[in-house]
């Protein structure tokens, strides 16, 4: 059974330090909260989509919130504080143990996923992503929160994925390289034997950065399965994925076709590919739930302006004295 060290730390489980949810080079910039260590242009860029994502979709009337894992959304939760609402009837809605860690800090009313009333959708979520194509597919669960953060975005109205330049690619698996899975522990090693008939070149279990203390586990105890494909995925199918001449490894998928390939595998809980509607388009169809991509994916750029991409749009760059200016196509 293959092993795999660790690329990043466990946002989710046990192996969390909790000093680790801030930098610690922090410090009050004016009257808004800078929370990136000054000299770090890749935590600046976090926290400028951050506020802007914040700035277009926070609606202080919410009454729920969803609030994913990772360092981008520390600076979400920080520029919801700086608006200076009264956020006392809004309940947020945690995908880990990490989120929700700095929503308590944050002095905010953090409510379990399981506890929101029955029908009722979250207004909105925002979270981060590994990479995001141009159709807004992503990959998540770099940081082994996936279920959670699957059940969060399939049941908001509206999933707000904010990230840094490093994110925005034409396709998945363009620069990062695997897909995450969540797989029941015991089923392991036969799901590992299903995605190399599906061409995965390598599939492993992702470990924690100590070997010896085995795989890591997610909040509902299960193992994180790493899987790297040959190709670059396809945003939409297209009749030559058909093709499978040649090595199997060699196949090219799309984006929603390998998805539910991998999901009716026994054993996976959740695949960590967000594609098919979103949310509006879910309820648009008439769905209680069910929507998994982004309406909108704001990504923050070393020289300070914020790219936005939405479904179906051109690409807008925001500069930093907030000027919009579209552009036909955007050099990736």
């Amino acid at each position: 059974m293959l092993v795999s060290k660790t690329f990043c730390f466990s946002k989710c489980g046990t192996s969390l330090r909790l000093a680790s949810i801030l930098p610690r080079n922090t410090r009050p910039v004016g009257r808004a909260f800078s929370a990136y260590p000054m000299a770090d242009p890749i935590e600046k860029a976090k926290e400028t989509a951050a506020r802007k994502a914040v700035e277009d979709h926070f609606d202080p009337a919410a009454r729920y919130i969803g609030i994913g894992s990772g360092s981008t959304i520390v600076f979400v939760v920080q520029a919801i504080k700086d608006r200076n609402e009264d956020l006392s009837r809004i309940r947020f809605v945690p995908t880990g143990y990490q989120s929700r860690q700095v929503i308590v800090k944050a002095g905010l009313q953090p409510i379990h996923f399981d506890s929101l009333p029955s029908g009722v959708l979250l207004d909105v979520a925002f979270d981060g992503a590994d990479e995001v194509d141009e159709d807004l597919n992503c990959i998540k669960g770099g940081g082994a929160c996936l279920y959670q953060e699957k059940l969060v975005a399939t049941h908001a109205r509206k999933f707000i994925c904010v990230a840094d330049q490093r994110k925005l690619q034409s396709r998945l698996l363009s620069k990062w390289d695997r897909i995450p899975i969540e797989v029941e522990p015991l089923a392991a090693h036969s799901v590992l034997e299903r995605l190399a008939a599906l061409g995965s070149q390598e599939a492993a279990i992702r470990s924690g950065a100590i070997e010896k203390s085995g795989p890591i586990k997610t909040d509902q105890d299960n193992f994180i399965v790493d899987a790297k494909f040959k190709h670059p995925l396809l945003p939409t199918p297209t009749e030559a994925e058909g093709d499978v001449q040649g090595a199997k490894e060699d196949r090219q998928w799309a984006v929603e076709t390998l998805a539910k390939e991998i999901k009716q595998i026994e054993g996976v809980l959740s695949v960590g590919l967000f594609c098919g509607e979103n949310g509006l388009e879910a309820e648009k169809a008439g769905k209680s739930a069910g929507g998994q991509k982004p309406v909108a994916a704001y990504f923050g750029m070393e020289n300070g302006s914020v790219v936005i991409r939405k479904a179906g749009e051109t690409d807008v760059v925001v500069n930093k004295q907030g000027e919009e200016k579209t552009k036909d196509s955007l050099q990736r």
